[in-house]
C-alpha cells in the first residue's frame, strides 16, 4: 500500500515562510513526477508546483517566484519552499505522485493535505 505523507503545514503570517514536506511510502518501484497542489475554499484544486524524476520542474506562473521544489529521489520525497507568502496562499496543499507499483502501472496517489493559513 503506497501512502503520502505530508507534513510542515501551518499558520503564518504575511511574508513570512513555510516548507511543507511529503514522504512517500510503501513498495514503490519507480516515482515519476511528484509535486505539490492545492485547494483553497470554494475554488477548484490548481497546480502548484511539480518535479520530474530527471529534475525538471513546473510551477504555477503566480508562485514561481516565491516557491522552490526540490526532491530526493533515494529518499522518496519531495518538498516545497514557500516564501513571501500572502493571505491569497491560504489553501490545503496535497502532494501528488506518478508511482509506478510493482504491476507495472502507473498510478496516481494523493497525500491528506495539509492546511497553509497565512493571516496577521
Amino acid at each position: 500500500q503506497v501512502q503520502l505523507v505530508e507534513s510542515g503545514g501551518g499558520l503564518v503570517q504575511p511574508g513570512g515562510s513555510l516548507r511543507l514536506s511529503c514522504a512517500a511510502s510503501g513498495i514503490i518501484l519507480s516515482i515519476r513526477a511528484m509535486g505539490w497542489y492545492r485547494q483553497a475554499p470554494g475554488k477548484p484544486r490548481e497546480l502548484v508546483a511539480t518535479s520530474t524524476r530527471g529534475g525538471g520542474t513546473r510551477y504555477a506562473d503566480s508562485m514561481k517566484a516565491r516557491f522552490t521544489i526540490s526532491r530526493d529521489n533515494a529518499k522518496n520525497t519531495v518538498h516545497l519552499q514557500m516564501n513571501s507568502l500572502k493571505p491569497e496562499d491560504t489553501a490545503v496543499y496535497y502532494c501528488n505522485a506518478d508511482i509506478l507499483d510493482t504491476n507495472y502501472a502507473l498510478v496516481t496517489y494523493w497525500g491528506q493535505g495539509t492546511q497553509v493559513t497565512v493571516s496577521s
